[in-house]
């Protein structure tokens, strides 16, 4: 039977990770994520797994991608300038593609910035942090639930587009408590084997999802992995019409599935004049000024996006269609707005609500904002 537990987002997220099979997490520890290793220090090894702290953030995604290869499920954990720091890794894991995931407890920065406050300024950072064009996938718990659920997502999202996926929480979500049903088990999606003989084995060669089959080292299949623009057997090329197949395949696998990937909520949408749209720790805010203002007559309604890459636009462009105003609360100076306004089109007006001093919205703050226009 499932049962109820009262626990800490962090938890959750490392709860979550074992539960859809993860056993090894490589990381270091770094405010507001430190609970996710803690757990993971003190759970997988009941379950067989393990854990390494290793000597900064570089090392501990380089430790999670290392063990991915060998065919384990594998994740990794940070903040803020840890985030930063997993760039260069992260961007070898989408082009040798390398199924992982990396958690970022969201603080405030830049630099060493707010160790203990809330911030959202890492969502542009989940898109387009590492150089290069490649596909993302990143989802944006608002609750501790979420934070068990998405984190089993991530890591099936994972094995099956075989990259990176990332999960962008905050410190509020991820230092708050509260109840969670954590169910006996969870659906879990593996990687593709290769289901050809060794000496067969083209190790980039995509089947007609464009992921290709991954062996797992000491398996007796031969991999040659690289983070340079490869062939289909794994070795760097020049070739031209090679590079544009490789770099357009691993961008073209989460397109062509983007709308089962893409996730979101939405309430009293039927009728709104004004909409709210807000992810993570703000969209809990944000529910209860919609909900206090929907008693009052105003007719005003939420959108969150669940993923925010990639962004749910087609869907937010279909209803918000009759909307006459959208504001976007969120805890940076302006990032996701910019996403807003490019799915609105000028069809409505988008009005930005910043917060950058470590707090988090008050429904009151985000409730003044919708009256002041509706």
């Amino acid at each position: 039977m499932p049962r109820v537990e009262f626990w800490q987002g962090n938890k959750a997220i490392a709860m979550g990770g074992i539960a859809a099979g993860c056993r090894f997490y490589g990381g270091y520890p770094i405010t507001p994520s430190t609970e996710v290793a803690e757990v993971m220090a003190e759970e997988l090894p009941l379950v067989g797994g393990k854990f390494i702290q290793m000597e900064d953030e570089i090392a501990g995604i380089a430790a999670a991608i290392g063990a991915a290869l060998t065919g384990v499920k594998a994740m990794t954990a940070t903040s803020g300038p840890g985030f930063s720091l997993k760039q260069e890794n992260l961007g070898y894991a989408y082009m040798a593609e390398i199924p992982l995931v990396v958690v970022d407890v969201m603080r405030g920065g830049p630099s060493t910035g707010l160790p203990t406050k809330v911030s959202q300024a890492d969502v542009m950072q989940a898109r387009w942090g590492t150089h290069g064009d490649h596909g993302t996938i990143a989802y944006a718990p608002s609750s501790v639930q979420d934070s068990f659920d998405l984190t089993v997502k991530a890591f099936n999202m994972s094995e099956r587009f075989r990259q990176p996926v990332l999960i962008m929480t905050d410190e509020v979500v991820g230092h708050m408590r509260e109840k969670i049903v954590v169910p006996d088990s969870v659906e879990t999606v593996d990687r593709k084997r290769p289901s050809v003989p060794a000496d067969q084995f083209v190790p980039y060669k995509a089947d007609d999802d464009d992921v290709p089959p991954m062996a797992a080292f000491g398996d007796g299949y031969r991999w040659h992995v690289t983070g340079l623009t490869s062939n289909d057997w794994g070795f760097p090329t020049n070739n031209a019409s090679d590079i544009d197949k490789k770099a357009t395949r691993i961008i073209r696998k989460v397109d062509r599935f983007r709308d089962e990937i893409v996730e979101y909520s939405c309430e009293s949408l039927e009728d709104a004049e004004v909409l709210v749209v807000s992810y993570g720790s703000v969209s809990r805010s944000a529910l209860r000024a919609v909900r206090e203002l929907r008693a009052k007559g105003v007719k005003v309604g939420h959108f969150r996006p669940i993923t925010l890459w990639p962004f749910p636009d087609k869907e937010l462009r279909s209803l918000a269609s009759n909307v006459k105003k959208v504001i976007v609360p969120e805890l940076n100076a302006g990032q996701m707005v910019l996403e807003v306004e490019r799915v609105m089109g000028g069809v409505a007006e988008v009005i930005s609500k910043t917060l950058i001093n470590g707090e988090l919205f008050k429904p009151a703050q985000i409730a003044a904002a919708v009256e002041e226009v509706a």
